[in-house]
């Protein structure tokens, strides 16, 4: 009976955890695949009081336009709203931060791991608390500079914050994966002939591509989400794509506008599952790397 039993448990637990995963992913996938159902609908059928049936079955959305699925959201988005310009902008942003990020931060990180200084460690802790603080109050922080230099409003200003805000977080990641690094690679390199450079160059980088990928992807998403930042540092000509979805949901009293907001989140959130899918076995060897000290 005892050993019935134990040959039951196991396939208990499994049956629980495949449940507990299933459910899991249903409630993380459906809100999302509803959004993308719904922004090929009409305003009245997805938003409708009477039946959720109506956002399935597209009632209106037949009635309106003839079809039971309609691109009017994705057109007045992108081309009657200018989403496209958000997008450009978007996109501009968040190279420019990932690259600004992963060059400083790979430079000081690796300067820092192989320094055996005491203020390397007060340096990280100052980086600790700048990262730390609330964003909304580094960015008050800039307004004045930036109103008197008459560079309000525009991608640089932006660019120069998220770089600030995030350069601590790259500092400490890039250093704690250079600290897995034997530092026995750098001294083999130097004696073999190569500067310090050299050797950080041709024989560290390639080993730290994991984690460098890994920080690179964090810093992306930074600028990619960040909605505080851009929405009080850029004009409405030059916003990015978060803060224009919410324009679109700060004008609902105009016709379609909700709409234009639901397929300018299906378009916005899109290539996020596509880079993270893309990039999933780096992001786990870099975090893997990173946790273990050499």
């Amino acid at each position: 009976m005892s050993e019935a039993m134990s040959h039951k448990r196991p396939i208990l637990l499994n049956t629980l955890i495949y449940v507990f995963i299933i459910l899991w992913v249903i409630l993380a996938a459906v809100p999302f695949l509803w959004t993308v159902w719904g922004s090929f609908k009409v305003e009245a059928d997805f938003f409708s009081r009477e039946s959720w049936w109506n956002a399935i079955f597209g009632t209106s959305t037949v009635r309106q336009t003839g079809e039971a699925f309609t691109g009017s959201g994705y057109y007045g988005a992108w081309i009657t709203r200018d989403f496209w310009r958000a997008a450009f902008n978007t996109v501009i942003v968040t190279i420019c931060v990932t690259a600004i990020s992963l060059t400083l931060g790979t430079l000081g990180g690796y300067a820092l791991a192989r320094s055996g200084r005491n203020y390397s460690f007060w340096i990280l802790i100052a980086a600790l608390v700048f990262r730390a603080m609330p964003h909304i109050t580094l960015v008050s922080g800039y307004l004045l500079p930036f109103f008197q230099l008459n560079i309000w409003g525009v991608l640089p200003t932006s660019i120069i914050v998220l770089v600030a805000i995030n350069q601590p977080f790259t500092l400490w990641m890039l250093h704690s994966f250079f600290l897995s690094i034997p530092k026995d690679l750098d001294e083999s390199a130097m004696v073999d002939g190569c500067t310090r450079f050299q050797a950080f160059r041709m024989v560290i980088m390639p080993v730290m591509w994991p984690g460098l990928v890994t920080t690179g992807l964090f810093s992306f998403l930074l600028g990619y989400n960040d909605f505080a930042v851009t929405a009080m540092l850029l004009s409405a000509d030059n916003q990015t794509m978060v803060p224009k979805i919410s324009s679109f949901l700060g004008s609902i009293q105009e016709s379609g506008n909700v709409m234009f907001a639901v397929a300018a989140v299906v378009s916005a959130t899109l290539p996020l599952f596509i880079l993270v899918l893309v990039f999933q076995r780096q992001i786990v060897s870099g975090l893997t790397a990173g946790a273990v000290k050499g």
